[in-house]
């Protein structure tokens, strides 16, 4: 369902002293504001798996963040803090002119618009919460898990590059290979949106935030934990997830006991990516909760 097309609308919005490139698909008050995964990506792998819905009556807004993309990539560690992420959010809703959005959060993004909805929730539609987290500490733990399934012996030799600090040693890196590819994005081909976004990767922010890999987690988001203030978003919540996903079923759990207002949807032959991985199942299941909280 996914197609290359050219947005409608770029545009460009000051962020502090900063320039930040914003894209929108479609026309209409019903607003669907999409924070894609990373940090550090663009969001080329996000916008281009749901500009379609444009086709479906709503307005789909997306930005490259700071430091990504064609947006200004200043190398200030400073600015790579979640708290500054939610004021560019804000910051671009408000020149969009968006009104109340339906904001859809990828992965990084997700924990971007959970923490924005206990700063703006009255700004909100609805929260959907697509293959992410609120407990950095659980994600953790889940993850060493899915390391875990790699064996013994090459949990060790990871371990010790990790000590050692020479993560970039080929073993180590082929066995990053594999996790990826069980728990990012399952398809022997991954998309080429997926791939440019992954291209230009920009690891300034994401060594700040998170570390250096999908499977190590040594940035100031490590200790984030939002379990406790999730009753505070009382917005309709959609959480999605794949079934073999690197933030895990256990982690969309979570996310759903302490929500008062959301639904989970897990898809089974998905990792991190169901709009690509299982399109089939992920856009009818996307379509039905938007439409039933239209307006």
């Amino acid at each position: 369902m996914w197609g290359e097309r050219a947005p409608d609308r770029t545009e460009e919005v000051a962020v502090g002293k900063y320039r930040v490139v914003t894209y929108s698909f479609g026309s209409g008050n019903d607003v669907v504001m999409l924070l894609n995964g990373g940090p550090g990506l663009p969001c080329d792998y996000l916008r281009e798996a749901h500009s379609f819905l444009a086709d479906h009556g709503y307005r789909a807004v997306t930005f490259d963040q700071l430091g990504t993309g064609r947006s200004d990539r200043p190398t200030d560690e400073s600015l790579w803090s979640i708290a500054r992420y939610v004021e560019e959010v804000e910051t671009i809703r408000t020149a969009l002119d968006l009104g109340r959005v339906h904001l859809l959060g990828h992965s990084w993004g997700g924990w971007l618009a959970i923490e924005y909805a206990l700063h703006h929730g009255d700004k909100l539609k609805t929260l959907l919460l697509e293959d992410t987290v609120a407990d950095m500490p659980h994600l953790i733990s889940e993850l060493e898990r899915l390391r875990g399934a790699l064996g013994s012996e090459t949990v060790a030799m990871m371990q010790r590059h990790e000590a050692q600090g020479t993560i970039n040693h080929p073993e180590y890196m082929a066995a990053i290979t594999i996790l990826n590819y069980r728990h990012v994005c399952r398809l022997e081909e991954w998309p080429a949106p997926v791939k440019r976004s992954l291209d230009d990767w920009n690891m300034g922010p994401y060594m700040t935030m998170q570390g250096p890999n999908e499977f190590l987690y040594t940035g100031n988001l490590k200790d984030w934990n939002r379990v406790p203030d999730l009753h505070r978003i009382t917005v309709p919540v959609l959480i999605t997830c794949g079934q073999h996903d690197e933030l895990t079923p256990a982690c969309a759990l979570r996310l759903k006991q302490h929500l008062p207002n959301a639904e989970l949807k897990v898809f089974p032959n998905s990792s991190h990516m169901p709009f690509y991985e299982e399109p089939q199942a992920y856009y009818p299941a996307l379509l039905d909760f938007l439409g039933r909280h239209r307006g």
